[in-house]
């Protein structure tokens, strides 16, 4: 069996340089981590990639909540495909439902157009689907290359019973690569199916930030800040992935 590939979600440049630093196979870039990922902005992917040489998929997502795009939210989201296709995207991660929890076929064609070729991850918005078979098979019949799912819970452990009938019942006609709380003890009962090429990982640790003054009265979102900590990547957790791989 060929080596099976690790990647790593991350939200901000220190996260995106350790990974590749680590020993990440390919980066999903996005923003904003409590929303569980938008699009980032274009100069930050034409940076990290003058510095790093690993793949980095571009996580398209114009707003958190729902994947119900409108029209005009399509537009935005084609056109960010192809201005970061331009700035050097090796893919793009992205997923469209229409309002009844169906793959919304129509918008998702047009963005893979724009993508003119490169391979397109269906994120967790299948998760979010209706109804997971049926999801599967459109997202086959579209021409995703992957598809990201926790099994339509919220972990990885909830989740791993569903994402084992998935590897079964897609095979080799797209890549399931499981993740949301993927945790290295998941590997080895991952493995035995005999499917899996990919797994998704954020690796994802609290660092200590360089501010030194709060200001305790202010808040932005109605949750109080904490400036003493960034998302960064765990070295000895991406070394424990790495072994089990």
């Amino acid at each position: 069996m060929d080596r099976i590939l690790l990647e790593a979600p991350v939200f901000n440049l220190q996260a995106a340089l350790e990974a590749a630093q680590y020993g990440i196979d390919r980066l999903e870039l996005c923003a904003n981590f409590p929303e569980g990922g938008e699009t980032p902005s274009a100069g930050m992917l034409r940076f990290l990639k003058s510095e790093v040489d690993i793949p980095v998929f571009v996580m398209i997502r114009p707003r958190g909540g729902d994947f119900v795009y409108s029209s005009k939210e399509q537009i935005v989201m084609k056109q960010d495909i192809q201005l970061l296709s331009e700035l050097g995207a090796d893919g793009f991660v992205f997923g469209v439902l229409d309002e009844k929890g169906r793959i919304n076929e129509a918008a998702c064609e047009m963005l893979l157009r724009a993508a003119g070729g490169k391979p397109c991850t269906f994120h967790r918005a299948f998760d979010a689907s209706s109804d997971l078979n049926e999801s599967l098979q459109k997202i086959i019949h579209l021409g995703f290359h992957r598809i990201l799912t926790s099994g339509g819970k919220n972990s990885l452990s909830e989740g791993l019973p569903v994402i084992l009938d998935l590897l079964e019942k897609a095979k080799d006609q797209i890549i399931i690569m499981p993740g949301g709380g993927t945790k290295p003890e998941h590997l080895a009962t991952l493995k035995e199916s005999g499917y899996l090429k990919e797994v998704h990982a954020s690796c994802k640790i609290a660092k200590p930030s360089r501010n030194e003054f709060v200001n305790k009265d202010l808040s932005f979102s109605g949750v109080p800040l904490d400036y003493s900590l960034q998302l960064g990547v765990d070295q000895s957790l991406v070394n424990e992935f790495k072994s089990v791989l």
